[in-house]
């Protein structure tokens, strides 16, 4: 298995928009091996100039962990070429087969570089926002198996994210919804994300201990989907509102 020919596969299949077969099952890596291939691929846009800004979250839903046949949490990393401004506007022709979910966004106040508890939140998140993930496998077909989603940054492409406003003491439900041009496409509600978002700083202190990861202050944590993900159209304005705490929108082209 060569990680760095699969990396460079991902990596080339982003950047033009083109999908490529699974390869997890025909090379036969681990999951352990896919975290690698994401992180060399990641490394080859960091060369290319891109900036971490965050981490994003998946598998935060109960029955998908089910679904999938997996007991944990997956994590894909956020770079600055990632972020859409907040009423900006897409080109459609950049992705495969984008998604768009409504997502629950934190800002990283104070480093973290130990496994958090709940209680300890507040020492590190002081900023919380109402945002969208645009999620694009590389895959055909949307299809793909554990260590396939992993080696490609668990299908992160983008993200948006509406105005920081102070971080509530508690977000265990709040309603949340996804409107295609002002129609309400995908509704649901914080309690989704693990019963608790803040649940997800939890898990990725933990999972970023184990994995040797920085969370640095300054980025940005996206805590998982709320709601099943719509697809993405032409002509269209994409916004996610959360009760509470405010709406995020852009512009597909």
């Amino acid at each position: 298995m060569n990680h760095i020919h699969i990396a460079q596969r991902l990596d080339q299949a982003a950047r033009e928009a083109k999908p490529i077969a699974q390869m997890a099952e025909q090379e036969g890596y681990s999951l352990d091996e896919a975290y690698k291939i994401q992180l060399t691929s990641i490394q080859r846009r960091i060369e290319r100039g891109e900036k971490i800004t965050g981490f994003k979250l998946g598998f935060t839903s109960k029955a998908k962990m089910e679904q999938m046949g997996v007991h944990d949490l997956i994590w894909g990393v956020l770079t600055d070429a990632m972020q859409i401004e907040d009423d900006g506007e897409i080109s459609l022709n950049n992705y495969i087969h984008p998604r768009a979910e409504p997502e629950v966004a934190f800002l990283v106040d104070k480093p973290i570089d130990k496994e958090i508890s709940l209680e300890e939140i507040p020492n590190y998140i002081s900023k919380m926002a109402a945002a969208i993930e645009v999620i694009d496998s590389r895959y055909e077909n949307f299809k793909f198996s554990l260590e396939d989603v992993v080696a490609d940054n668990c299908s992160s492409i983008g993200y948006c994210i509406g105005e920081w406003q102070d971080a509530k003491a508690s977000i265990k439900d709040l309603p949340i919804q996804l409107k295609f041009d002002e129609k309400v496409v995908q509704q649901g509600n914080t309690k989704a994300i693990l019963e608790n978002p803040y649940q997800s700083v939890v898990e990725l202190s933990r999972l970023a201990t184990e994995a040797g990861l920085q969370i640095k202050a300054g980025y940005v944590i996206l805590a998982g989907a709320a709601t099943a993900a719509e697809w993405m159209q032409k002509n269209t304005n994409i916004q996610a509102q959360l009760e509470d705490v405010g709406e995020v929108s852009f512009k597909v082209k």
